[in-house]
């Protein structure tokens, strides 16, 4: 008997968060995707479970420092009592309980390895609360909290808020070890889901008897292993659970043997509680619980796939301005600003050994050396300018022009959300000229794009220069240049501007090969009607990606343009 899906996505992430909460150091933690009124309602329920049985649940301070995450030194305790004072930090704080952290899919690479850490480390180490706030499918807190979590549950579409409540669990303690064939039949359904790592399984088959437990019983039963593929290994499926196999005709059977023939101990005949249907009753509860536009996703073979990064340039350290990062050690010149607690955090441990030293008393101020120094370190994000390069040669102009108009428009109308740019470089004839600088402005790029011309020569070389050159313009102001280049690869125009297929095809690899050296992002679109190698060659000469879209049109292209941002890669 198949467990149905749950109408409201609610009901799931109650359940999911009453067997978190019955052992959240045993489930690590629980993701809540999705802002909502049910998601609130929902953190709210489990805030009063934790305070009714007396377990610490702390909220995770935004843009939190290692000193406060894993605790450090206490510098007004320790200047008032003169002596080294340890302060806990949040982690320290919260165990046994749990940490709420806000914004998850935002959270630091170095913050997420260190939370990491401590669940690895087991004991009374805190359970996550992960609240995933991105608006995009692709956005998602790091990989490592991810996989550290038992439970994923998305509350974006939930509209029954008001019932949020989490039933009373049982002793887990109680319920028996599961057998061969529940671990079985759970580690075949996780291999048709495409969940390959351990720890799912390990979360599944502690689910299950959590929530024996919560139902009484001191034995998993199928209905427990089908709540287990549901809420945990169901959110996690790459792929599409295998089909039913069409019966096959039927065909006359033979006749029954006699009964002399057959004992009641032949192993033959005894139908044995296979692995085959419990199986199947488990992968037909995960396919229930897979929302349907995933599960057509992953029947075509497109996995969800979960990226960090979104339309703004590389990241860059700054020192006076942007997401604040821990402090260093250093001198305060140059602009950079003094970390003044973080400098006599360096410095107090050490008051004792200096004014021993130093034949100091106890009331001589704080002792300072240079090594105490510490300087204030902030994480900038560039802008993104994106650079297209459009071959406006030949009789295919007219079709290049129109799609590389479009994706220009689709882009920026994304401009003021993603902050970036766009730029249009064209080259046709014997030469390359920058049509639009970078700019954000719709309208002054519709005036450019109407006055494109086309047709002529290929001068891919100049095309080539003009691209690096806007590109070295757009770095030299601290901003990001990603190169988008539309052409078959096939130039006919040499960087002189006279004609001949070999010495343009030189011209334009060498062109390439300094765009190489640069370390531009790249990537080479090669919308003609019949691919060849050249546009390959070019793109491999220029260190880009190569895109073949014989029939690209803009949003094709704009897609394709996507794929440069930071973190994502070709589809």
């Amino acid at each position: 008997m198949t467990t149905p899906a749950s109408s409201d996505p609610l009901e799931d992430a109650s359940l999911a968060a009453s067997l978190f909460a019955s052992a959240p150091s045993l489930f690590g933690g629980v993701v809540l995707r999705g802002a909502s009124p049910a998601r609130d309602a929902l953190v709210a329920e489990l805030q009063r479970v934790f305070a009714q049985f007396e377990k610490p649940l702390r909220r995770l301070p935004g843009h939190v420092d290692d000193d406060r995450l894993l605790g450090g030194i206490d510098i007004a305790t320790s200047l008032a009592t003169r002596r080294t004072v340890r302060s806990t930090g949040v982690i320290e704080e919260c165990e046994g309980g749990a940490l709420i952290v806000p914004m998850a899919e935002r959270v630091e690479p170095g913050t997420a390895g260190r939370l990491a850490q401590a669940l690895d480390e087991g004991g009374s180490a805190p359970a996550l609360i992960l609240l995933d706030d991105a608006h995009e499918a692709d956005d998602a807190p790091p990989q490592s909290l991810l996989e550290r979590c038992a439970f994923h549950c998305e509350l974006g579409a939930s509209r029954l808020w008001q019932v949020a409540t989490l039933r009373s669990f049982g002793n887990l303690d109680e319920v028996a070890a599961l057998d061969d064939a529940a671990l079985e039949a759970l580690a075949a359904t996780a291999q048709a889901l495409g969940v390959a790592s351990v720890r799912p399984l390990i979360f599944a088959g502690s689910a299950a008897r959590a929530h024996a437990a919560l139902e009484g019983r001191s034995t998993v039963i199928d209905t427990d292993l089908a709540a287990a593929v549901r809420l945990v290994l169901a959110p996690r499926a790459t792929r599409m659970p295998p089909m039913e196999e069409p019966p096959e005709e039927e065909q006359s059977e033979p006749p029954p043997p006699p009964e002399s023939e057959t004992t009641p101990d032949d192993p033959g005949e005894q139908q044995s509680p296979g692995d085959a249907p419990l199986e199947e009753m488990l992968v037909e509860a995960a396919k229930a619980a897979i929302p349907a536009d995933l599960l057509a996703a992953l029947a075509q073979g497109a996995a969800p796939r979960r990226v960090t990064g979104g339309g703004t340039g590389k990241r860059r350290k700054s020192g006076l301005r942007g997401k604040p990062l821990g402090a260093r050690q250093g001198m305060p010149t140059g602009g950079k600003r003094l970390a003044l607690i973080d400098t006599l955090r360096a410095a107090v441990p050490w008051q004792a050994v200096r004014r021993k030293e130093a034949n100091a008393g106890d009331d001589t101020p704080i002792l300072m050396r240079k090594e105490d120094l510490r300087v204030r370190r902030f994480e900038d994000k560039a802008a993104r300018v994106t650079i297209f390069a459009v071959d406006a040669s030949g009789s295919a102009a007219a079709a290049r022009l129109a799609e590389a108009k479009g994706a220009v428009e689709l882009m920026l109308a994304q401009a003021y959300v993603t902050r970036s740019e766009v730029a249009l470089v064209a080259f046709r004839g014997d030469c390359a000229e920058l049509l639009l600088p970078p700019t954000r402005s719709l309208t002054r790029a519709r005036r450019a794009l109407s006055e494109l011309p086309g047709g002529g020569g290929t001068p891919l070389a100049m095309g080539l220069d003009a691209v690096r050159e806007c590109a070295d313009a757009v770095q030299s102001k601290g901003r990001t240049p990603s190169l988008v280049v539309l052409t078959d690869g096939r130039a006919n125009i040499g960087r002189d501007g006279q004609p001949g297929r070999k010495q343009a095809g030189e011209d334009a690899m060498a062109s390439a090969a300094a765009i190489a050296r640069a370390g531009y992002d790249g990537i080479v679109i090669d919308i003609s009607a019949r691919a060849g190698p050249e546009g390959r060659n070019l793109a491999e000469a220029m260190g880009a990606r190569f895109l073949a879209l014989p029939r690209g049109d803009a949003r094709a292209i704009a897609g394709a343009v996507e794929t440069l941002q930071p973190g994502r890669e070709a589809a």
